[in-house]
């Protein structure tokens, strides 16, 4: 059975990544990609469809025994995992070298104290888990081989099957180290070449330092953002420069409920804020890896813009279920793919123009497309402003006219006219400027509820939406107008949980609400951290302060953070680790530490 989603840590080459528990066991590995079909999809079902286990030898009728310790090596992802026995002390290091040649996911057991009988058993399962590879050895090599994949495992142990399991029996003694390492190669081509673990180890850990010593916060919550920059990194495709929403599909928002989508693809949204954070804490190297990205992707179609792609900029991410997979703790269904990708969602062309204008204020080298496309999606915006669409949230509901849709449809004209303004760029100015003034007079006349003044989640609605803690943040008024703290203080009293984190929206139990979905949904974490942000805007700065240190307490012991926070159940929920959650983390420190709003 799966742990809990705080129970596991994350390992990955920039190209794909694996969830390992506190167990030892590693229930969650998708082969050569993100996106690619899962070898190891435990984490969505049994260990009938695949996982990889080692650590500490126990009963068959035992629950195999979680770490005692465990943590990153210093600022990398390297997981380090101990486990104190009657015997002595065991640790086992998992990491994944960044990635020159075949993708390796390679485990070292190392004795610390005692002699402590270990095992490592592997189940490989490809196609999510459907399929059973043919196992066998080649060269004293054994591999699974099933249709186009194979898998190889080299260790230095002695190997046996047994129940369609790969397992090895072996003790070890203090200062000896035993590696195991599994490679992915296309099956028709030879074998990958033989690993060096050790120099691997060596090689990962130079990378990882290297990489963080560009960051340049060094602020009072560095540990933080220092964690959520290399778990950023960690979701980043590096051959395209695209970035994941997070690692996995199908971790539910709800536990037994429906709300279990597909997330190993790039949102513009969260790439866009992603390029935000990387840019302000020092990683412009990555950021305008995003940016070609995403002009690639948008090609010269920027009127079909997608609110997602491949993590190559695929188009087509058509949605499926996996029947055969009885989901994590029997959620149901197990999407993969996503039906949203060709949703109309008008706020993308807002954060991508934001993106755009970050980057070229921030100095990142010019780009004449990147000006181009900016112009060409304020004139499509001309046209469809004043459609309804289906939002931030991905609505599956009818199409409404979303006040944050149309706040960052005039963050779009806002920003492209500041960019013909510095003169380096031209367009029709006075008439984008109409646009936005036009933009500006509707949200504020049909957005807004002077009885309880408060703008509204959409025109005539009197429901509350925590998007719109973004208005003063994009700069659509000021921190000080009466209406936006009159929204603060709303999306405080209405949607926020009983230990104060926020909801997105009022979701409608069994009936299918705004969104067109049964059941409920967790506090959004992303939220919970605008809210910070707005209240250190508004002044109240003690009290952004302690719902900042609140949300940090949310992370699990390895400063990771999935999509929600599930108030009644006090437990993580939703995909993990979130982009999206870990970008607001970056982004509410950086405000909080300029504020000199921190404690200690």
């Amino acid at each position: 059975m799966a742990g809990r989603i705080e129970d596991y840590a994350l390992i990955g080459d920039m190209q794909t990544a694996a969830l390992v528990c506190r167990d030892g066991t590693a229930d969650w590995l998708c082969l050569p990609r993100f996106d690619s079909h899962a070898v190891f999809a435990g984490l969505l079902g049994t260990e009938e469809h695949g996982f990889w286990r080692v650590g500490p030898a126990h009963s068959e009728h035992e629950e195999p025994p979680a770490a005692d310790r465990r943590r990153y090596r210093g600022d990398s992802l390297i997981l380090e995992s101990e486990w104190d026995t009657d015997r002595g002390t065991v640790r086992v290091t998992d990491f994944m070298p960044p990635r020159d040649g075949a993708p390796q996911l390679i485990r070292i057991v190392e004795g610390v104290s005692g002699r402590v009988p270990m095992r490592s058993a592997l189940r490989m399962r490809f196609s999510y888990g459907r399929i059973t590879p043919w196992v066998h050895k080649v060269d004293g090599r054994t591999v699974a081989v099933a249709g186009p994949d194979s898998v190889w495992l080299d260790t230095e142990v002695e190997t046996h099957g047994e129940n369609l399991t790969t397992y090895s029996d072996f003790t070890v003694a203090p200062g000896e180290r035993i590696a195991f390492t599994i490679s992915w190669q296309p099956s028709h081509r030879t074998p990958p070449a033989l690993p060096e673990p050790e120099a691997s180890l060596e090689a990962t850990a130079d990378f990882w330092r290297d990489w963080v010593d560009h960051c340049t916060y060094h602020g009072p919550y560095r540990e933080a953002v220092v964690r959520s920059l290399i778990t950023l990194k960690a979701l980043t495709y590096a051959p395209t420069g695209g970035i994941v929403a997070a690692p996995t599909t199908s971790l539910p928002e709800e536990i037994g409920g429906v709300r279990n989508w597909d997330y190993r693809y790039t949102w513009l949204r969260d790439a866009a804020i992603t390029l935000s954070s990387l840019l302000r804490t020092g990683y412009r190297e990555e950021a305008q890896a995003w940016r070609e990205w995403l002009l690639r992707a948008v090609a010269g179609d920027p009127e079909n813009l997608q609110i997602m792609y491949g993590i190559a900029g695929e188009r087509e991410l058509g949605e499926a279920e996996l029947d055969w997979l009885p989901g994590y703790e029997n959620s149901t269904p197990v999407r993969v793919g996503n039906g949203a990708a060709h949703q109309l969602q008008l706020d993308v062309y807002g954060e991508v123009t934001e993106a755009l204008h970050l980057a070229h204020m921030t100095g990142l080298a010019r780009n004449d497309y990147a000006s181009l496309l900016q112009l060409k999606l304020i004139s499509y915006l001309e046209d469809h402003w004043q459609e309804p669409d289906e939002g931030i949230w991905e609505v599956r509901g009818p199409r409404r006219h979303f006040v944050h849709s149309k706040v960052m449809a005039w963050v779009a004209v806002d920003r492209t006219i500041k960019l013909i303004e510095s003169g380096d760029a031209d367009g029709p100015v006075e008439r984008w400027r109409q646009m936005r003034e036009d933009i500006h007079r509707d949200v504020c006349e049909k957005g807004y509820d002077p009885e309880r003044n408060t703008f509204t989640q959409s025109y005539g609605s009197k429901e509350l939406d925590a998007s719109l803690l973004l208005i003063p943040q994009m700069g659509f008024l000021p921190p000080d107008d009466k209406r936006v703290i009159g929204t603060i203080e709303a999306i405080q009293r209405e949607l926020s949980t009983e230990d104060g984190f926020v909801l997105r929206y009022p979701t409608a139990g069994e009936d299918a609400g705004v969104d067109g979905l049964a059941g409920d949904e967790g506090a959004f974490l992303a939220c919970s951290f605008w809210l910070a942000d707005d209240l250190a805007m508004i002044g109240r700065v003690d009290e952004a302060r302690k719902l900042f240190e609140k949300l940090l307490s949310l992370r699990n012991d390895l400063g990771l953070l999935a999509e929600e926070w599930d108030s009644k159940h006090q437990r993580q929920v939703g995909n993990f680790p979130q982009a999206f959650s870990h970008v607001p983390l970056i982004d509410t420190a950086l405000r909080l530490t300029a504020s000199g709003a921190y404690g200690g």
